[in-house]
């Protein structure tokens, strides 16, 4: 995302160039710009969220908050703004735009971080704001059946990541971005790196998907030893190991199990890369099955994962084996889908069915 905030200037009122970062300091309960006055505001943000290992989804959310925030102030600089400025901007979501309490609760933490982390102001009044309550909504889950009819309308890519997500429980970004070293068929397990949180987990590798697995790494592998006769065949690598590991990058253990058949360059003097299969080109192949099937539940990739858990808990297994499996840091999140458990012969029977 350009990070320029001259790009928030509308045609009709003028804005100096560099203003988010480089003002003066303000006096005020969140004024003022205490270090880093070379930097614009944005890049300080970001920066600020890298040092401490935020994610790049996280990142881009907080600045496109603090983009919409700045705008919906009249393009004032933040250091300006005060209680009664985040208070508007957060009822202007709430009753305006009708956004729901967990989106709300996402642009107050982004305005909690700008100005306690990058702008270093105290902040005990912007976080005794009161936070939307945020309610518990039973997830979507598709019967047996349901995914039998999803499934039978998609080919290719797509299916292979579809059964993939049903069949392991991994997030979408979490089955896109798995290397080829990550998937073991002899132990039938994936290990997901760097999953939500940062953290690390192992899940189970359906059988019945093995095969199918391993027909698709051939043709992988052919395209990568293509790309390598022509000069390119570099993947990205997290972190600073490309500068520990020069050569990883064209291992083939590194390389993604579902590569995007378009190769891009990083830069000017870059290699050619490719970059893995694209959440949204995944969203909408999915989306084209569920219409065909005719399901009306509103179902999309992460239903797959939904279904995953409560077919588990249908099936007999123990909560905390499913809990390890979707990679909850806490139990009570994996709670969720123990509404299955009140169907069939464990739940209450309904007085119509004894007439």
């Amino acid at each position: 995302m350009n990070s320029d905030p001259s790009s928030l200037q509308p045609p009709e009122a003028p804005y100096r160039r560099g203003r988010l970062g480089s003002r003066p300091p303000v006096p005020g309960p969140v004024g003022g710009d205490p270090s880093g006055r070379g930097l614009k505001l944005l890049t300080r943000m970001r920066q600020a969220m890298r040092v401490r290992r935020y994610s790049r989804r996280t990142e881009r959310a907080y600045v496109a908050w603090i983009r919409r925030y700045v705008r919906f102030h009249a393009l004032r600089h933040p250091g300006d703004l005060g209680q009664a400025e985040v208070t508007a901007f957060l009822t202007h979501l709430a009753e305006s735009v009708k956004v729901s309490a967990s989106t709300q609760n996402q642009a107050l933490a982004a305005l909690l971080f700008l100005y306690g982390e990058v702008m270093e102001r105290p902040v005990g009044w912007l976080a005794a704001l009161v936070r939307a309550p945020d309610k518990k909504r039973l997830p979507a889950v598709l019967t047996r059946e349901e995914i039998k009819a999803i499934l039978a309308g998609m080919r290719g890519t797509p299916l292979l990541v579809a059964q993939l997500l049903y069949g392991t429980g991994l997030r979408l970004i979490e089955a896109l971005t798995l290397r080829v070293k990550d998937v073991d068929f002899a132990r039938h397990e994936i290990i997901v790196r760097g999953g939500k949180g940062d953290r690390d987990r192992v899940t189970v590798l359906p059988q019945t998907l093995a095969e199918s697995l391993r027909r698709h790494l051939i043709e992988v592998r052919t395209q990568h030893q293509r790309d390598m006769a022509a000069g390119a065949g570099v993947v990205a690598l997290p972190a600073a190991l490309a500068a520990k590991y020069s050569g990883a990058g064209r291992e083939w253990g590194w390389q993604w199990v579902f590569p995007s058949s378009r190769t891009y360059r990083p830069s000017a003097a870059a290699v050619l890369r490719r970059h893995h299969f694209h959440e949204s080109a995944m969203q909408r192949a999915f989306h084209v099955a569920v219409l065909r099937s005719g399901i009306a539940k509103p179902a999309h990739c992460h239903t797959l994962r939904h279904s995953f858990a409560t077919h588990l808990l249908e099936t007999g297994y123990d909560i905390r084996t499913v809990q390890e499996l979707l990679g909850h840091r806490d139990v009570r999140t994996t709670m969720i889908y123990t509404h299955v458990l009140n169907r069939g012969g464990l739940g209450v029977r309904s007085p119509m069915d004894t007439l």
